[in-house]
């Protein structure tokens, strides 16, 4: 398999020899306002840093816990949203699918079509991302190695697609706990350029009965490991209010700290690639 060494979300690069990038966002588009406040407020913080940033957001969450969650507003209403914050902003947008017919709507709309980690295996579904004409960015699996990421990758490439990243987000080891193997990593850069996931790493899935659960004092000590350890870019998902957020509210990280959390992780880079 020929390696992939960069990876491009629209104007951005990701991969050995360019900067840190950041894909951030709140886990689910609440509201075209609330939306739009929180790419403009990350936007800002990235151009202050000069952090090469896409912005992310869910149309749909269909793998909530509960019949009763919050799962977002849909495709249609959601692409329209994430195409007005890709046009009035000027940043490059990533989102979920989740089915195969999904795709050419998603591909017509953003820069980065994002395969969810349960997801993963699913060939139909990463066949027709790749053929979106996007980068396609694979959550690795709770339940896989980092080295069986590279049939993942084999199954996107076969399509002529090799505009690639794989995410890291943890793995299960016991009921409701993720643990993050730093050496996957590493492990998996032998495929494509890697993404860390921060937040989602410190997610306990289901922990809350009805709800996920998690822990987001932990995000920032396993983003600083991650770029320590190599990682290209980092996804962390940002709230102005965390705990009322509509999803994932234990882990999404609060917007007054993110400017922090970043300025921080950039020197970590900056250091370990000189």
């Amino acid at each position: 398999m020929t390696i992939a060494k960069k990876a491009s979300i629209g104007s951005v690069s990701i991969g050995s020899g360019f900067p840190l990038a950041v894909i951030a966002g709140p886990c689910v588009i609440e509201s075209r306002e609330h939306t739009l406040q929180m790419a403009d407020a990350l936007a800002k913080i990235a151009r202050r840093l000069e952090v090469p940033f896409v912005f992310k957001a869910s149309f749909d969450k269909a793998n909530r816990s509960s019949i009763e969650s919050f799962r977002g507003p849909g495709l249609s209403a959601g692409l329209a949203i994430l195409n007005e914050v890709r046009r009035e902003l000027d940043v490059p947008v990533l989102t979920d699918i989740h089915l195969p017919g999904q795709a050419d709507d998603i591909g017509a709309v953003v820069d980065c079509v994002q395969v969810p980690a349960f997801l993963c295996r699913q060939t139909d579904l990463l066949l027709a991302a790749s053929k979106a004409g996007r980068c396609v960015n694979v959550k690795k699996g709770q339940f896989m190695s980092p080295d069986e990421m590279g049939n993942v990758v084999s199954k996107i490439a076969s399509t002529g697609n090799r505009n690639i990243l794989l995410t890291e987000r943890g793995t299960f080891f016991g009921y409701h706990r993720l643990v993050n193997d730093m050496t996957s990593i590493e492990r998996m850069k032998q495929f494509s350029p890697v993404v860390f996931d921060a937040t989602h790493s410190c997610q306990l899935p289901g922990g809350q009965g009805h709800q996920t659960g998690g822990n987001r004092r932990f995000v920032g000590l396993l983003a600083r490991s991650a770029i320590a350890a190599g990682a290209d870019a980092l996804f962390i998902e940002a709230h102005d209010n965390p705990d009322q957020a509509k999803s994932d509210p234990a882990t999404q990280y609060p917007l007054d700290q993110f400017e922090a959390l970043i300025s921080g992780c950039v020197r970590i880079a900056r250091a370990v690639r000189e």
